[in-house]
């Protein structure tokens, strides 16, 4: 009759009346409120203002001019730019670097510049022709693009190089205003007063089926969904089978009997288990993304290589937390692998114009070192220098500091002698 009695008093609750009881409120309250005021500041604070916080973007500067100097002048005008773009300290948002057109090429096919300005062969000749009476057309200066490295930091680069080109283009024009004085024609004044045409090309193409260089940010969030997600769910299957935790569906709930075994030997089987279905799951990402949506991809067995490393990686480390902190693992994951990492992964929006805290993140969270190396798998030839190296590297070191966290965990629990708790259903 007492079990009888509790159950009757049970049902006896209704929600209005709990709803009166503030203790009830608190924790949900403070805990949400925390969350929704951090995950504001984390994911908005990296992308508010990229211009306010942009620094040092490697764009380089391309002088292939040898013609000779102007009357009266010690160096030809592409020379005169160079050095005028160079030593600039009036700004910091680029960091330019002067190479040759080969050089550039090289760096832009490996994600190590997100655009160049290029002053070509012959640039001084054709300004000083504008002088002349025949002058008809004004000479140019190049504006290469790197879609790869995201439309961002790409459209970012284009306007850095396009607005040092007009500098230098009045500049010139002021130069040649004074030389000639207003003997010329009204053709060759207008000419003057801005005499150099910026053209803008892709230096590095891509494919079109690549999102305008998205696809290595979308990409890379599916694997960690991938490995986070199946590591959730075969945490939840076993402690289920194991009967460490209920199975709920609907109204219909069991407890299966429990299974007597160590904290260790459960995380092993769990990893065991991440290792088998993360295959499954990394190779539907990619049928889903190359086979049918026909996303832009090549060197596809390393693709599956790197794609089922980089998530296996994942699903370790979602395995790791959650042996070592239980419940709240799930939170903890989620931190450390989305609400951390999506802002500091310069996969949308470059590092170079992100605050310091998400630069001092990326170099360890796990979206910028897996969105490196999709980068260079899927837009740069799959280049070591591009970004791959390193990829694999960080791999590496986020799968043995997750085995090694896990188990040095578990182990320590086990020897403590602090099992796992199964409370009985009333």
């Amino acid at each position: 009759m007492p079990t009888a009695r509790i159950i009757t008093a049970a049902y006896r609750a209704t929600a209005s009346a709990l709803l009166r009881r503030p203790k009830l409120w608190l924790a949900p309250t403070l805990l949400s409120g925390v969350l929704a005021l951090l995950l504001s500041l984390l994911y908005m604070g990296g992308i508010v203002n990229p211009n306010r916080d942009l620094h040092d973007l490697p764009v380089a500067i391309v002088n292939a001019d040898t013609g000779k100097p102007l009357a009266g002048q010690q160096e030809n005008l592409g020379t005169q730019i160079t050095r005028t773009v160079t030593s600039d300290t009036s700004s910091d948002k680029a960091a330019w670097r002067q190479l040759t057109r080969a050089q550039a090429q090289d760096e832009l096919a490996s994600g190590k510049i997100y655009g160049a300005l290029v002053i070509p062969a012959g640039f001084t000749s054709s300004v000083s022709a504008l002088t002349t009476a025949d002058a008809t057309a004004r000479p140019t200066m190049t504006v290469l693009t790197n879609p790869g490295m995201g439309s961002l930091g790409s459209s970012l680069a284009s306007k850095i190089a396009t607005t040092a080109a007009q500098r230098a283009s009045h500049s010139i024009g002021k130069q040649l205003t004074a030389a000639t004085g207003t003997g010329t024609n009204s053709t060759t004044n207008l000419l003057l007063t801005d005499p150099v045409q910026i053209a803008t090309q892709v230096g590095h193409p891509i494919g079109e089926n690549t999102g305008l260089g998205l696809n290595a940010f979308y990409y890379t969030l599916l694997l960690v969904l991938a490995g986070f997600m199946g590591a959730n769910l075969i945490n939840l299957g076993v402690d289920t089978a194991l009967g460490y935790a209920d199975s709920e569906i609907g109204p219909w709930h069991t407890r299966r009997p429990t299974v007597p075994i160590s904290r260790t030997q459960t995380l092993l089987l769990k990893m065991a288990m991440t290792a088998g279905i993360t295959a499954v799951t990394v190779s539907l990402v990619m049928l889903g993304t190359v086979g049918i949506l026909n996303m832009d991809a090549s060197h596809l067995p390393l693709l599956w290589i790197f794609s089922y490393c980089a998530a296996l990686a994942v699903g370790l480390g979602v395995q790791a937390i959650t042996a070592a902190f239980g419940g709240i693992g799930q939170l903890v994951s989620m931190f450390v692998f989305f609400v951390l990492a999506v802002p500091s992964s310069g996969a949308t929006i470059p590092l170079h114009a992100v605050p310091a805290f998400y630069r001092f993140l990326s170099a360890f969270e796990p979206m910028r070192q897996l969105s490196e190396g999709l980068r260079a798998l899927l837009f740069f030839a799959a280049r070591a220098d591009a970004g791959l190296a390193r990829a694999w590297t960080m791999i590496a070191i986020g799968t043995a500091l997750a085995l090694l966290f896990g188990f040095a965990m578990t182990l320590y629990y086990d020897h403590k002698g602090l099992k796992r708790l199964t409370p009985q259903p009333a």
